[in-house]
């Protein structure tokens, strides 16, 4: 490890530098991906259901291969599984970028290309989580995913953007349905492929190499991912925060993702601006909110779990209070007040793990927390939007933020939950 002092930075580390500037630089070339991919489709078809159709193509293999993932992770090394997921990455947007340019992409070709993106993501990011531990000290873990969510929020401010001028200069003024703008999508793609390209090369500059650790070389993958339940079962703090935090997901991730929309096009003033605005607001909450994460975790003094079921039961009724937003200023204000909250719990509990879980863990455990956050996000879209056919959005932001309100403050009078902060190690997993 290096010799830098625990209150330095995490940027004096150089392979942090490596990590975090090709992760930053990487984030960004995905927001142009996010824009121009849905762009595309609909300039194919002309179709929302073929919208869908890719995005669940890209969101259920991720999903299902995701536990996989981490323990492969366990097995390879970090830092190995995020170069070839990266790699794999780079490749898929790179022949997207050549057939776009070519004028030969077809739907076929972008559902098989969706699929692919989608699986590599499931390795990528159990990866990504695990190798961040094994480059700093145990005392700047907070400050270090302070950092790198910042520059994901950050991109999620400026690419989009940036990603819809690309587009657009390179766009004719209209299109007829399975005509595509080739120059300006092309354009956005080739920007992500550079980014994954300027990734890969740094993570091939990280000097120190993850594998030093013990891997898991014994026994099948399946095995291994049962392996690793089973570890997080025996650990009862963790135990108990990974399925609070799968409750929490089912609860809030669905109402959000569907309500928002809805909200944004039924209730406010602006319509898809509105909406903009409210992402926005909650993506800038969630800067601010992990940076303050390491002075609020301070003051909290170990009590990171009744810190952490505190701020739940506050952002639930900042939830339920979107029932009764007819504007946007209002909206904006809510989303900003969740997107701190959420960002203060996050790093914090994600720092807290990286701590406890040994390196032959980090892996799996990640990958379950990861599902636990973006895994059930399918199954909770599905059943918010099934549940608009029965009740009203107001009737379900009120339900679903009361809920959470509710699941926290119950939870309070959790032994296993409370004692979320102690850095114990849990039992290492075959």
């Amino acid at each position: 490890m290096s010799s830098a002092t625990p209150q330095a930075s995490p940027l004096a580390h150089r392979d942090f530098r490596l990590l975090f500037a090709g992760s930053a630089i990487s984030a960004l070339g995905d927001q142009f991906t996010l824009v121009a991919l849905p762009w595309l489709v609909l300039k194919l078809t002309g179709s929302p259901a073929a919208l869908g159709l890719v995005l669940a193509a890209m969101a259920l293999p991720r999903a299902a291969f995701m536990l996989i993932g981490g323990a492969v992770v366990d097995r390879l090394s970090p830092r190995r599984v995020l170069l070839w997921a990266r790699a794999i990455n780079a490749v898929l947007i790179g022949v997207l970028t050549l057939l776009v340019f070519a004028g030969a992409i077809r739907m076929p070709v972008v559902y098989a290309l969706a699929l692919g993106i989608g699986l590599s993501t499931a390795f990528a990011y159990p990866a990504g989580s695990a190798l961040l531990p094994s480059l700093l000290p145990p005392q700047q873990l907070q400050a270090a995913n302070a950092l790198m969510m910042g520059a994901r929020q950050l991109s999620l401010f400026v690419g989009p953007g940036l990603a819809g001028l690309v587009i657009g200069a390179g766009a004719a003024p209209a299109t007829a349905h399975g005509v595509v703008d080739a120059s300006g999508l092309g354009a956005a793609f080739a920007v992500d492929t550079a980014s994954f390209l300027v990734s890969l090369a740094s993570l091939l500059l990280i000097r120190r190499r993850d594998d030093v650790h013990a891997r898991v070389t014994e026994g099948h993958v399946l095995a291994n991912v049962l392996g690793g339940l089973r570890a997080i079962w025996a650990d009862l703090p963790l135990r108990a925060f990974m399925l609070y935090v799968a409750v929490v997901s089912v609860f809030v991730g669905g109402p959000l993702q569907v309500g928002l929309p809805v909200l944004a096009d039924t209730r406010l003033d602006h319509g898809a601006a509105s909406l903009g605005i409210l992402m926005t607001a909650n993506g800038g909450g969630m800067l601010v909110g992990g940076f303050l994460s390491g002075w609020v975790s301070r003051r909290a003094r170990g009590q990171l779990g009744l810190m952490i079921l505190c701020i739940d039961s506050l952002a639930g009724l900042a939830l339920a209070a979107l029932a009764f937003d007819h504007s946007t200023v209002t909206g904006a204000a809510l989303l900003a007040t969740t997107g701190l909250l959420a960002g203060i719990a996050q790093i914090a509990v994600v720092s807290w793990i990286q701590r406890r879980v040994p390196p032959a863990m980090m892996g799996r455990t990640m990958s379950v927390l990861m599902f636990a956050f973006m895994g059930l996000g399918p199954l909770s879209a599905a059943l918010a939007g099934s549940l608009l056919k029965l009740v009203s959005l107001p009737a379900m932001f009120a339900a679903a933020g009361l809920a959470l309100t509710a699941i926290a403050l119950t939870c309070m009078s959790s032994p296993a939950l409370r004692a979320i902060g102690t850095p114990l190690r849990m039992p290492a997993a075959e």
